[in-house]
């Protein structure tokens, strides 16, 4: 399954990459905490979800992250500057299941809205261009 937020928020890659590190994870998601050690690429984190290493990788247009444990082997990017919409932030993120209980996608949802808000926040106040 994939779900996707548009955030009518223009900035660039490279800030991206360079802002959304692990150490400022609350500036991409309220729902998500460091509870372990953690470096530039990855952080033991907890969340509504349970207990995962994060993994932090640059890509094409910005970053893509993971929860390494997952059994839906969860990901998302956050990216901007890639066509159809090269001036929103874009955030998509899949799962590895065509389907799932109704709960679990509620609950994406609501993450997807929390990383909205904070990403909308973080580049209005501070990295808009």
């Amino acid at each position: 399954m994939e779900f996707f937020r548009i955030i009518k928020v223009k900035t660039q890659d490279k800030t991206i990459q360079d802002e959304l590190t692990i150490k400022n994870l609350e500036f991409i998601s309220s729902d998500i905490f460091v509870i372990g050690d953690q470096n530039k690429t990855e952080a033991n984190v907890g969340g509504v979800w349970g207990e995962f290493t994060l993994t932090r990788t640059s890509i094409r247009g910005g970053l893509r992250f993971a929860l390494v444990e997952c059994p839906n082997a969860l990901t998302w990017t956050i990216t901007t500057g890639i066509l159809p919409e090269p001036d929103v932030i874009v955030i998509h993120l899949t799962i590895n299941r065509q389907k799932q209980m109704e709960s679990f996608i509620e609950e994406i949802e609501e993450f997807l809205d929390d990383q909205s808000i904070c990403l909308q926040k973080y580049f209005k106040e501070n990295k808009s261009i």
